[in-house]
């Protein structure tokens, strides 16, 4: 009987272990985010006390038809972006600015049909691209300071996963629309809703 009853609760512990990790490691959080049109980015700010290694693998921004494909990419900060011409025509690549600091501008230069140029953003922020080239042309390379981001669906919904526990700023950007802030506190899942203005 002794043995059953220690039995029993070594399988309890074993059953309940797990979830209790869970809940010491965070949750989601979701929310919605209003105003303006087209995808917004929503994104930690920062976690205390912790720094995370870039991501292996670059991400691609395509010229093709005379468009930025995608029109909006979002890539940590590290990440190395390959800019790749699909298109039959010359173009060239270049930002002012990032977060509207000029000395952070720069530029790719021109390269034909086929051939892709990489660069490593270092610095998080808001990456206005266009073609000199092609003045019509123009994207965006959302640099998120943390590896917690998500974009939002039709409906302007989102969800971060998996966020440690903790207290933390989340913004959330939309083009055309001011970048909001606002602090958060995860112990489990969190809600978040941010309404954009100009």
């Amino acid at each position: 009987m002794h043995t059953q009853l220690m039995t029993s609760r070594l399988l309890n512990l074993i059953v309940l272990l797990p979830i209790a990790s869970l809940v010491a490691q965070g949750g989601d959080i979701t929310g919605k985010v209003s105003g303006g049109k087209g995808v917004s980015v929503v994104y930690l700010e920062a976690v205390p006390g912790k720094t995370f290694p870039p991501p292996a693998k670059p991400f691609e921004m395509d010229q093709k038809s005379l468009l930025f494909q995608p029109h909006l990419l979002v890539a940590p900060v590290g990440s190395t972006v390959e800019f790749l011409n699909s298109d039959k025509v010359a173009h060239n690549i270049f930002w002012p600015a990032i977060n509207g600091n000029k000395k952070l501008g720069h530029n790719l230069g021109t390269w034909p049909t086929g051939e892709k140029r990489a660069f490593k953003f270092d610095t998080p922020g808001i990456v206005p691209l266009l073609c000199n080239v092609h003045p019509e042309m123009s994207g965006f390379v959302i640099v998120t300071p943390t590896p917690f981001y998500a974009e939002t669906d039709a409906s302007g919904s989102y969800k971060i996963a998996d966020v440690p526990n903790g207290s933390y700023s989340v913004s959330a950007w939309r083009e055309g629309m001011k970048v909001q802030t606002k602090p958060v506190t995860v112990a489990g899942d969190a809600t978040l809703d941010f309404a954009l203005s100009k």
